[in-house]
C-alpha cells in the first residue's frame, strides 16, 4: 500500500490558529442609566465608562451607550482599545507632579517612593492601575463626576514628558532634570 503524502498546506487548514492577542486590563468604572425624552415619554439607555490598559504604560478610556448593558460594555471596550495612548512612567511612578483638568474636575497626581502603593479612589485608581503605575499619591478636587475625573486623570498623564525630552528642550543634561530620587551625582558647592 502506498503512503499518502500530506502537504503542509493541508495540515495548516485543519489546525486552529489563534491570533496572539495582547492581555489587557479592562475595567468597567461606571454604569449610568440615562434618559432621552421623546413624544411618548422617556427612552432609557445605559452609559458605560470603560478603562483599558496594558499595565506597561498604555491606557485608554471609552464610553459606550446602548439600550442594554452588555452592548454598552462592548462598545465602551472597543472605544477604549482604539483610544489607547502611551504614558511616560518613571519605574513604578510618574516623573513629576501634574494636575489634569476636565470640565469641573481637577486631579492632582504626585510621584511617590517605591512601596507606597496607589493612593487614589474610584476612577482615578482604575486609570492608574491599568496604566501600570504602582506608587502614586492623588487628590481629586472640584467635581466628583466620574467621567470628568477619569478624563482629568488621563489628561494629567498625557501631559507628562520624559526627562530626556525636558532636558533637550531646556538645553541641559538629562541628569540635571531627573527626579531627585534618581539623581546619582552630587552637585559641587
Amino acid at each position: 500500500m502506498a503512503k499518502r503524502v500530506v502537504k503542509p498546506s493541508q495540515v495548516r487548514d485543519r489546525e486552529v490558529f489563534e491570533e496572539p492577542r495582547e492581555e489587557l486590563d479592562e475595567r468597567v468604572v461606571d454604569i449610568a442609566r440615562v434618559a432621552k425624552v421623546i413624544k411618548g415619554g422617556r427612552r432609557f439607555a445605559f452609559r458605560v465608562v470603560v478603562v483599558t490598559g496594558d499595565n506597561r504604560g498604555n491606557v485608554g478610556v471609552g464610553v459606550g451607550k446602548s439600550r442594554t448593558v452588555p452592548d454598552a460594555i462592548r462598545k465602551g471596550t472597543e472605544r477604549a482599545r482604539r483610544a489607547m495612548r502611551p504614558v511616560v512612567l518613571d519605574g513604578t511612578t510618574i516623573p513629576y507632579p501634574v494636575i489634569g483638568k476636565s470640565g469641573g474636575a481637577e486631579v492632582l497626581l504626585k510621584p511617590a517612593s517605591p512601596g507606597t502603593g496607589v493612593i487614589a479612589g474610584g476612577g482615578v485608581r482604575a486609570v492608574l492601575e491599568a496604566t501600570g503605575v504602582r506608587d502614586i499619591l492623588t487628590k481629586s478636587m472640584g467635581s466628583s463626576n466620574k467621567l470628568n475625573v477619569i478624563r482629568a486623570t488621563l489628561y494629567g498623564l498625557q501631559q507628562l514628558k520624559s526627562p530626556e525630552t525636558i532636558a533637550k528642550q531646556r538645553g541641559k543634561l538629562t541628569e540635571d532634570v531627573l527626579p531627585f530620587w534618581r539623581r546619582t551625582h552630587a552637585k559641587p558647592q
